[in-house]
């Protein structure tokens, strides 16, 4: 056999694995999907149903078009989702919504498998051993309970983490074709501008992904200065900087003209900090930088298995790691860096950035925020197919395929088992749904029923920022409830022709009902002198809502 033909027949092999691997993805994803939504649990976080719903209104929506999208969250998932939704079935129970994160959940799979592979070759191990170690890395990173559970929502982790992950694919790729100089300039530029666009993708998902541009750009950077007397390399190095730049700077500038200042979503009336201090929920990691990185990494050990059990993640990580510096040293640093960067970002995050985040193990005993350990699960998962595969080789395994093989069923036993507890104990991102849920089902299930009981053209006046999945769950078009975005929000302090001042100051005129919670923007700004109180429904954990009546709801319609 010729060496082009063992080339082929190799690749072909390599092939069909991707195949039976973007399979099983696909049917844990499908499989997923059905169990959860069978049982009513897609939709149950409210921050899964506020993504919903900005990205419905979007097209539903008294003023639909960009503005909707709103200042805090970054707009990719929303449009992204938008397309999904647009059928009424697929909005209302969260299925369309669920499918971006499913596609990235997939892709999310193989894109793990080929970036252990890859760093695992690069690292001087038999192809077989790359191979056996990607295929740990894949099932350790896409057989996780909480990310199974998440991928069926419209939650941004998934989406995400498939950005993320890909941008470390193709950043490995291009730091191989850097080294290995016979293979020209043209793949390692592809395979920087390829990364580029993930990186870029993943800036507009989440405020995870300016933290990642700016460590790949640091990287970059030193490369370039490095290796100053490559042409080639300074002025690609140079457009990948810029161009990660223009995303976050369209968004500043975003903020900046339509709500009169560039960090809205970060100080703004909506940002986290603002909602903090609504709230006061506790934050142990306050002021506490260092406090705040063990809350995370903690968060992702539980996220792995049950209770203390996650030390044993978290040892074997850094085996993995050292054990891969020694072997590989300059050409893994880069991607060490990367994998473990989302801690550095999040300890800012809950030290400084009033993201308080809650483990079951530590103060405050509570789950909150829980899903972003999901954050650190690529490096988990890639630094697990790393050290099986290196251990194998230690003994052995460099020529004997049987031993190999047998590292690798060790492995998926111990993490079968690791995930078998995770399952049998609930996934904690589940249960901080079911929390979130739990804290609103009392208000929005009796909404729910007075709302399907009225009239089916009636138009509404509601705040639906804490409560808009009681539109989605009966069935009311948004564009039937005028709310606090039909206006324009760079008219200050308010906008006189907007369709929700107008109806504030005279409700009878444009809505039939009139929907208020205790203190909510409704409550306290809407004209009263000529609404009937129909119903008010109370609850522990909520502000009390009131429907009103008004004059027009009497009118023949």
């Amino acid at each position: 056999m010729t060496k082009r033909a063992a080339a082929s027949r190799e690749e072909n092999v390599q092939n069909r694995g991707v195949i039976r691997l973007g399979g099983l993805a696909v049917l844990a994803s499908l499989s997923s999907l059905f169990y959860y939504s069978q049982r009513g649990e897609i939709l149950m976080h409210g921050d899964a149903t506020a993504h919903i719903n900005i990205a419905r209104r979007l097209f539903d929506s008294l003023t639909p078009g960009p503005l909707q999208l709103g200042t805090v969250w970054l707009p990719l998932p929303h449009i992204l989702m938008a397309p999904f939704i647009y059928s009424d079935k697929l909005w209302q129970s969260g299925v369309g919504a669920a499918i971006p994160s499913m596609v990235a959940y997939i892709l999310g799979v193989l894109g793990i498998f080929r970036l252990a592979g890859g760093v695992l070759e690069s690292s001087g191990l038999s192809e077989t051993a790359a191979v056996a170690g990607a295929w740990v890395a894949a099932f350790a990173y896409g057989a996780n309970p909480n990310l199974i559970y998440t991928q069926t929502t419209a939650l941004t982790e998934p989406l995400y983490l498939g950005f993320f992950i890909w941008a470390l694919v193709y950043f490995a790729e291009f730091w191989r074709d850097l080294r290995e100089e016979n293979r020209g300039r043209a793949p390692a530029f592809r395979s920087l501008r390829r990364c580029g666009y993930c990186v870029a993708c993943a800036e507009m998902t989440r405020y995870d992904g300016w933290f990642l541009a700016g460590v790949l750009g640091l990287i970059v950077f030193i490369i370039a200065i490095s290796r100053w007397e490559n042409r080639w390399l300074r002025w690609s190095g140079l457009t990948f900087l810029v161009g990660l730049a223009i995303l976050p700077s369209c968004w500043l500038t975003y903020n900046a003209l339509v709500y009169g200042n560039a960090l809205a979503f970060a100080n703004g009336p909506y940002s986290a900090k603002a909602i903090e201090l609504r709230v006061g929920a506790p934050n142990p990691a306050f002021h506490n930088y260092w406090l705040g990185g063990l809350y995370f990494l903690k968060s992702a050990q539980v996220t792995l298995a049950v209770g203390n059990w996650g030390r044993f993640w978290v040892g074997a990580a850094l085996t993995a790691a050292l054990g891969l510096l020694w072997r590989a040293r300059k050409r893994a640093l880069p991607i060490l860096i990367l994998l473990w960067s989302p801690l550095a970002f999040y300890a800012y995050s809950l030290s400084y950035g009033w993201v308080p985040l809650h483990v079951p193990n530590w103060w405050p005993h509570a789950v909150f925020n829980q899903r972003f350990g999901l954050e650190l699960l690529p490096m988990f998962a890639v630094l697990a197919g790393i050290l099986v595969a290196m251990a194998a080789a230690r003994f052995g395994a460099r020529t004997s395929s049987r031993t190999l093989w047998s590292a690798v069923g060790v492995a998926a036993v111990l993490l079968a088992l690791s995930y078998g507890f995770v399952l049998k104990a609930q996934p904690l991102d589940l249960t901080e749904a079911e929390r979130s849920w739990n804290m609103r089902r009392g208000i929005d299930t009796s909404l729910e029923r007075i709302l399907v009981a009225l009239p089916p053209d009636s138009m509404f006046l509601m705040d639906v920022g804490a409560h808009v999945g009681v539109m989605e769950r009966a069935g009311i078009p948004l564009r039937r409830v005028v709310n606090a975005d039909n206006h324009r929000p760079w008219l200050r302090p308010g906008d006189p022709e907007g369709i929700w001042e107008r109806t504030l100051a005279d409700p009878g005129k444009y809505v039939n009902y009139v929907i208020s919670f205790d203190g909510d923007p409704v409550d306290v700004g809407v004209n009263k002198t000529n609404l009937t109180l129909l119903t008010v429904i109370h609850s522990m954990s909520q502000p009390a809502a009131r429907i009103y009546q008004t004059t027009r709801a009497n009118q023949a319609r």
